[in-house]
Formats: C-alpha cells, structure tokens, sequence
C-alpha cells in the first residue's frame, strides 16, 4: 500500500517522458492517490517548457532520455523559468551517470524507474513541501562530491561545466553550444580550455571518448 500525501489542497504533478505506456502508468498511479491531481503530460523537451510556461503544476516528474534537446538542458532552462517547481528526475540511467549534476542542476530527487511505486508518491510528496529525496546511493554519490574521495572526473565539474562536456562530446561545435545555451563564442571558448585541463583532455574527441566510455551519451 502506497503512502497518502496530507496536503490542504492536492499536489499537482506533471509528467514528461516521451514513452506512452511509462505516462500511461504513472498517470494511474497518481489518479489512485487522493492527495495528487495530474496537471500535464509532455513527450520532449519544448512540451514540458510550454507546460512550465502555462503554470499550475507543483513538482515535475522528468524523464532524462527524450529526443531533441538534452534534458539537462532542458532541466536548467525550468529551472530558470520556474525556480519553486519541484522536480524530479525519473529515468533508466543510473544514479552515477547523472544525478549529482541534476541535482547540482536543481532537481529535488533522482530516481530509477525500477523504483517501487510507493517511493515515487513519498518523493512527490518531499519534493512539493520544498525538501530533497535522496535514495541511499544518490545520497552517498552526492556526500563524495562535496567533499568525500574523488570520484569521477565528470563528477568533479560545476553543473556548467558538466552541461557543455556533454554538448563538445556530442561533436557541438563552439558557435553551435553558444546559439544553444544562450552564451557567447568566446565563454565557450573558455569552458573549453577549463574542460580540456580538469578532464586530462587534449582534444574534443578525446571528450567524446570519455563520455561515451561513461555512458554519459544518449
């Protein structure tokens, strides 16, 4: 039995995967709790954004494999738009590929879609009263980030930094990143120096090798 949400009005949450069944599914078990309204659904990145710009929702569930835009990116630019949203990242990749730069990113959870149901419902329901839900792998992931053992190197980058390693190593080109993140050539210019050195990198292709070593790529 999945907990209940004590709330003086309902929770509303929306929903962005570009999978119908996954929608289809936590739709349900949304609608199965009194204290949760669905306020949405989107399938990729521009539909969450335009969900966002229509308002009425309390915390996003937002899946992280979606066509067109990167859904980190797409996270920073919700963020950026809608500061209070709580959101939570609900995907297929595990917790060391993404989640402390998501959460560096602003997400208030990351959890895996094999998680039980009732830990998506106390998630919604930490995540709209403002607090982080963290499992205890992502928790541990996020103390050695801030200061336990060095971990990855990717680990080690600010969540910009992270953003445009992925943007290089999906072979971007600088003018490209800078029309897509709103920056200009030369601060691309310059994430790139601080990227090549802090990942030991001498080249692009280099950046690409590691991530897709990583699994950082789609």
């Amino acid at each position: 039995m999945t907990p209940q949400i004590s709330s003086n009005r309902p929770i509303r949450v929306g929903i962005v995967d570009d999978h119908a069944i996954t929608r289809y599914a936590l739709t349900r078990q949304i609608r199965a709790q009194e204290h949760l309204v669905l306020a949405g659904e989107a399938g990729n990145g521009n539909e969450a954004l335009e969900m966002v710009r229509r308002g009425g929702m309390d915390v996003m569930l937002l899946d992280l494999m979606m066509p067109g835009a990167g859904a980190l990116d797409v996270l920073h630019r919700i963020k950026a738009r809608a500061p209070d949203l709580g959101i939570i990242v609900f995907t297929n990749y595990p917790p060391d590929r993404y989640a402390v730069n998501a959460l560096r990113l602003g997400a208030n959870a990351y959890l895996g879609k094999q998680c039980e149901p009732g830990e998506i419902i106390k998630a919604i329901g930490m995540t709209a009263k403002g607090e982080r839900y963290l499992t205890p792998d992502v928790g541990e992931l996020l103390a050695r980030a801030v200061g336990g053992p060095a971990g990855e190197p990717h680990e080690q980058l600010t969540q910009r930094e992270f953003q445009l390693l992925l943007h290089f190593a999906k072979g971007e080109s600088s003018a490209e990143i800078a029309q897509s993140l709103s920056l200009s050539p030369k601060t691309v210019s310059t994430y790139r120096s601080v990227l090549l050195k802090k990942m030991a990198a001498k080249s692009n292709s280099e950046l690409t090798h590691y991530a897709v070593a990583k699994g950082l790529l789609d």
